[in-house]
């Protein structure tokens, strides 16, 4: 059994409503026909490998964000305390 997921991630800067970082990530969780006989159940662990699998691919590609440089700025300035 096979669950494919899609997640949209974006990173905003709080401050100026910049976005950072924006990415949709695919992945997929994969259960093995043996792995227990109700279906309910390899569904539903189907779907979280499939989540883990969508998040550990997010995490990877944090690694190469440069915080400081915003995909899309904002056309406003930041507020000042």
């Amino acid at each position: 059994m096979t669950t494919r997921t899609t997640a949209r991630y974006e990173i905003i800067d709080r401050e100026d409503g910049s976005i950072i970082f924006t990415q949709d990530v695919q992945a997929a969780g994969e259960v093995p026909m043996g792995y227990a006989f109700a279906g309910v159940i390899r569904a539903r662990e189907s779907i979280n490998r499939s989540v883990q699998n969508n998040i550990a691919q997010f995490l990877q590609s944090l690694e190469t964000v440069d915080a400081s440089r915003p995909m899309f700025p904002s056309s406003r300035e930041a507020a000042t305390p």
